[in-house]
């Protein structure tokens, strides 16, 4: 079939809406169906280059961090995808590229399969000083959205959850994303490792907690910090992958907390190398509850990284507690379930092989799109009917 994918995000962004849209694209096509993407120009031109369609657009940063609005209209673009009449439209924002995508499924028939990939209710101090006025607006904005399309897809019961609490008023279905799991198995060259915590800093000999994710408030980071400034070992580094708004705020509580020399700031990494900064760690720890589902939780698992994380709905059937990982719920649990991991050199080899099995079974990539395309089929024929997890 004809699929048409519109995510106002696309690389070279690095952020779970662009892994997912990626992952189904590669596997979309690799199960022959034909492909095209529309999404956001990282400038004001708008072009076009391998079946993607750039669309003219300029900062929103104000609004989020990275966001952008598009500007262009694209109207000879937008016709040439008309024109190719695609079967399926698979809408992954609710903005710029969405009002595109609904434009031309007017014109072509298209029924649009929409996922819901971001919690918007976490994201209300970037836009409004009230919490519950800003869940209010969300979920008036959720419904006015979902209900042009015929099914939205989330991808977690969390999700799941939320969007039922805005009386939406289409069939919500549960597909966990799928990742490239090739990208994580196996080993990295030893040598190059060494070289690489030698250049971040990382002392010989230390046990590694990394966190990858963007350094934003709403991610929690702080309470990693403090949990590690409690620890009172000077044998564990914190590793923290990636950037963000909140990065020189996290800096001053190192500085603050004393945890200069226990906390790396590794900073943006290329998507290739991310598997490598897993490779890295023992432990992957998160504090964030803003998850829809977490992609980095389940990339760490696929490295073979247990995973040590603030308890929440998202985690369902991602982590288990004992086997591979814990969900923690306050402080002292953190504390706890690290220092059991950390004093049992049997339980982080078995929990390293616990990870990456799981991993394998649940989050190809492969069953992800199996299930997409499912549910692609329904509202092709107007049955609306979504398959579960």
């Amino acid at each position: 079939m004809k699929v048409l994918i519109a995510s106002d995000w696309y690389a070279p962004i690095v952020n779970g809406v662009v892994t997912s849209v990626l992952n189904l694209q590669r596997e979309l096509e690799a199960q022959g169906h034909e492909v095209r993407v529309l999404t956001l120009s990282q400038s004001l031109h708008t072009r076009v280059r391998d079946k993607v369609t750039y669309v003219g657009a300029m900062s929103a940063g104000l609004i989020y961090p990275g966001a952008r609005l598009r500007t262009a209209l694209a109207t000879r673009q937008v016709q040439e995808l008309i024109r190719w009449q695609p079967d399926i439209i698979h809408t992954q924002c609710e903005f710029s590229t969405f009002l595109l995508a609904r434009k031309i499924s007017e014109h072509t028939g298209a029924p649009i399969v929409h996922t819901y990939h971001t919690v918007y209710e976490d994201y209300t101090h970037y836009f409004s000083p009230s919490r519950a006025w800003g869940r209010r607006m969300v979920a008036l904005f959720s419904r006015h959205v979902i209900a042009q399309t015929s099914c939205v897809i989330a991808p977690t019961e969390k999700v799941r959850g939320i969007l039922e609490g805005y009386h939406v008023s289409r069939p919500v279905c549960v597909i966990p994303t799928g990742i490239d799991l090739s990208r994580f198995a196996g080993l990295s060259d030893g040598v190059y490792l060494h070289q690489l915590k030698a250049k971040l800093g990382i002392p010989e000999g230390n046990f590694v907690l990394t966190y990858v994710g963007r350094l934003a408030k709403e991610k929690n980071v702080e309470e990693l910090l403090a949990c590690l400034a409690e620890l009172k070992r000077n044998d564990i580094t914190l590793l923290l992958v990636g950037d963000g708004p909140y990065r020189q705020t996290l800096e001053e509580s190192v500085r603050d907390l004393n945890l200069r020399d226990r906390v790396v700031f590794a900073g943006m990494v290329k998507p290739a190398q991310v598997a490598d900064y897993y490779r890295l760690g023992d432990l992957f720890v998160s504090a964030s509850t803003s998850e829809t589902q977490g992609l980095t939780y389940i990339e760490a698992l696929a490295a073979g990284l247990p995973a040590l994380c603030r308890k929440d709905d998202c985690l369902s059937g991602v982590i288990e507690n004992g086997v591979d990982g814990w969900q923690f719920e306050n402080g002292r649990e953190f504390t706890a379930h690290l220092q059991e991991f950390l004093a049992d050199e049997q339980l982080r080899a078995s929990m390293r092989v616990a990870a990456a099995e799981r991993a394998r079974q649940n989050f190809s990539a492969a069953n992800f799109v199996s299930r997409v395309t499912e549910v692609y089929a329904a509202a092709i024929e107007g049955e609306g009917l979504c398959q579960t997890a």
